[in-house]
């Protein structure tokens, strides 16, 4: 009997895997017998760096731009390790069932040492943190609801993974080049803060707009 390769179903639409960079970058891993699995951990280790450095700019005063630099990169790296360990699983025929497992889990806790990460970060919200984690975990769980109740590419935002990283990385930027003029406050909310509440609030329609596509195939169901 002809075994048959396992094929990854409902991955993320990105634009990015039809790139050059990233395709030339997945041959490359692939033909080093680089492990999809262990590109992942490397990327949950990337944001486990991520959210240390942000951590870390509300308790240095001479290496805070460093930090949030380093920060911006480690969610980016994360970003990249994400997109190529699906990549380098198709390409190196070593795509599995158990995959799947090592590029959600490590997702989860990404998002999550990020995000609260960004809560105790200098002019962050330690309870904007702690519910920006808890909203992307959500949105995450409606999508494997979905995936369940037979939902395809439950990946709409406007506050999707990539989206997060995003308004993240864009506010560790601001942090990282701005004068200190610049770094405004808002009501007691610095720009990390901001930054994040504008992440739990697209992360409720996020939340919304998956939870009324699921109710809407279900019904169609019936």
């Amino acid at each position: 009997m002809t075994q048959q390769t396992y094929q990854p179903t409902d991955r993320r639409p990105l634009a990015s895997r039809q790139q050059p960079f990233w395709q030339k970058t997945a041959a490359m891993l692939a033909s080093a017998g680089a492990s999809p699995n262990k590109i992942s951990v490397a990327g949950l280790f990337c944001g486990l760096a991520a959210g240390a450095c942000l951590v870390f700019t509300a308790h240095v005063d001479r290496w805070q731009r460093v930090f949030w630099l380093a920060a911006a990169a480690g969610t980016q790296l994360r970003l990249a390790a994400n997109l190529l360990d699906g990549m380098v699983a198709v390409a190196s025929g070593r795509a599995s069932a158990v995959g799947e497992l090592y590029n959600e889990i490590p997702d989860r806790i990404s998002d999550a040492a990020i995000l609260i990460g960004a809560g105790y970060a200098a002019g962050g919200n330690p309870v904007a943190g702690y519910v920006a984690a808890s909203l992307a975990i959500m949105t995450a769980y409606i999508r494997a609801v979905g995936k369940a109740a037979g939902v395809s590419n439950l990946f709409l935002g406007p506050m999707a993974k990539p989206h997060r990283m995003f308004v993240i990385t864009v506010a560790c930027l601001y942090m990282a080049v701005s004068p200190h003029s610049w770094i405004f406050s808002l009501k007691g909310q610095g720009v990390v803060a901001v930054a994040l509440w504008i992440i739990c609030l697209g992360a409720v329609i996020t939340c919304l707009r998956r939870l009324g596509r699921i109710a809407r195939h279900l019904r169609e169901q019936r």
